[in-house]
């Protein structure tokens, strides 16, 4: 009988050799182009800085671009430092409801290894997608519809980094050229590697922010040993002491890794992110943009009541006091309260942009003393949307005893609320510049849908090497 393993790696065997149709390829390109923008982004960071400095000081082989580095590192160094940068400014795209973000771990894992193999577009694209789709699949395993959440984010565990350390391995492998057989060995070898908790979410710290890099990193590490010889259980995934039951115990669906796999794809319904915060706090931010084009300001509000599904209070909420006066720009984009008063004092970018989350905008005045007027708490009608929707309801108390509410129940960014071309290539050009000019980013996006028409991936991650140098 075949494991869902082995067929992961018939599928993505096929799939090499076939490549993906256009319409799954041009997602694809889109999701490439919203990794690279993303990841320019953050090359000022800190986490870009320390992720840097750790693969250049391991040195190796010059086979990938770290976009932002000045010298080429080896391609698990290079999964390493572009995963960390396409995380770390919580930009990323949004698997529901497994809430995981597949591109930014398996896109630098995918980018890295065809860099060092030489491969072209069609390639890259194929591995990609099968990638994010089997990190798509790992997560829905571990979705509970009664619990209503992912059993892995009950655990306290990122199901981003765990999964998706399988599925850049699965992509880092195709573009090596594997068979089946080493496919499912790559799968048994990087179930093995994957990690990641996520209090940080809750009370700080930057760890979170590498999560993607060290998937993607463990990706490719996985796949390398593969190639020299190292072998994976083709059980691992369903199996007694395999991944699933592993991380989540009893409550998984193995059978959803595999059903439809290759003709059904989850991939296209992924959510782009029009907002560079935590996804679970978009809502509330598109409500408080909405009271704010009905003529709602901050000096009106005597209080601010957000609802929220109960299961992300722990993350947006909670501690209360730390939620509303953040110790840094990246807790507030953690913080319910602080987004809210972002987006109702009028943010920047689509509604709120980078601008806003740095660590002056976070002790802002302002910002900090309309927070403390946000109350957040559990919605009824919110949970039940959870997780396949991030929904909120946003009432404003206002001075003169009125009160406004706006609900959002379906996330901009996802099928039902789309993102435009022009919105997508707006989130682009502000993100690229931040480290390039605007001559250079409209270079960098036309060299990137190049792909679509096979162009080799050297060519195009060449022209990122030392773009911005970390601060």
């Amino acid at each position: 009988m075949t494991t869902p393993a082995q067929r992961i790696g018939e599928v993505g065997a096929r799939l090499a050799v076939e490549g993906v149709d256009d319409h799954l390829a041009d997602d694809l390109v889109r999701r490439i182009v919203d990794v690279v923008g993303n990841s320019l982004a953050a090359t000022r960071e800190e986490p870009a800085r320390i992720a840097g400095a750790v693969a250049t000081e391991w040195a190796g082989a010059p086979d990938a671009t770290g976009i932002g580095l000045a010298q080429r590192v080896p391609a698990p160094s290079a999964a390493l430092v572009n995963g960390t940068l396409a995380h770390s400014l919580d930009f990323d795209d949004t698997h529901l409801p497994s809430v995981l973000h597949p591109s930014a771990a398996v896109v630098p894992a995918a980018l890295a290894t065809a860099e060092r193999t030489g491969a072209g577009g069609r390639a890259l694209l194929a591995a990609a997608a099968m990638g994010i789709e089997v990190t798509c699949r790992l997560g829905m395993a571990g979705y509970d519809e009664e619990l209503g959440n992912s059993v892995f984010f009950e655990h306290g565990q990122h199901a981003t980094a765990i999964c998706g350390a399988v599925g850049a391995a699965v992509a880092s492998g195709m573009l090596q050229g594997f068979d089946a057989d080493r496919l499912t060995s790559v799968i048994g070898i990087a179930a093995s590697m994957g990690s990641g908790v996520i209090e940080a979410n809750r009370t700080g710290g930057t760890i979170k922010r590498v999560h993607c890099g060290w998937a993607a990193h463990a990706g490719v590490a996985a796949a390398d040993l593969t190639r020299h010889g190292l072998t994976g259980p083709p059980t691992v995934i369903e199996g007694r002491f395999g991944f699933l039951r592993a991380f989540c115990g009893e409550r998984v669906h193995p059978e959803r890794v595999t059903d439809g796999l290759g003709e059904e794809w989850e991939t296209p319904g992924v959510f782009f992110k029009p907002y560079p915060c935590n996804h679970f706090t978009h809502a509330g931010v598109d409500a408080a943009l909405r009271l704010r084009e009905r003529g709602v300001t901050a000096d009106q509000v005597r209080e601010l009541v957000l609802g929220a599904p109960a299961p992300v209070l722990r993350t947006i909420a909670e501690p209360a006091d730390e939620k509303r006066r953040p110790r840094s720009g990246y807790h507030a984009a953690f913080s319910g309260p602080y987004t809210v008063a972002a987006a109702l004092l009028g943010g920047g970018g689509l509604g709120v942009f980078h601008e806003d989350f740095t660590d002056a905008a976070a002790a802002d005045p302002r910002r900090l003393d309309l927070a403390q007027r946000v109350r957040v708490v559990a919605d009824d009608e919110a949970t039940a949307g959870f997780p396949r929707q991030f929904p909120a309801v946003l009432t404003a108390e206002l001075a003169d005893g009125t009160s406004v509410t706006e609900r959002v129940r379906e996330n901009r960014g996802g099928p039902q609320r789309p993102l435009s071309s022009d919105e997508l290539a707006a989130k682009f050009t502000g993100n690229a510049e931040r480290a390039v000019g605007p001559d250079r980013a409209a270079e960098v996006v036309t060299s990137l849908w190049d792909l679509r028409d096979d162009r080799p991936v050297a060519a195009v991650m060449s022209g990122l090497q030392g773009v911005a140098q970390p601060a």
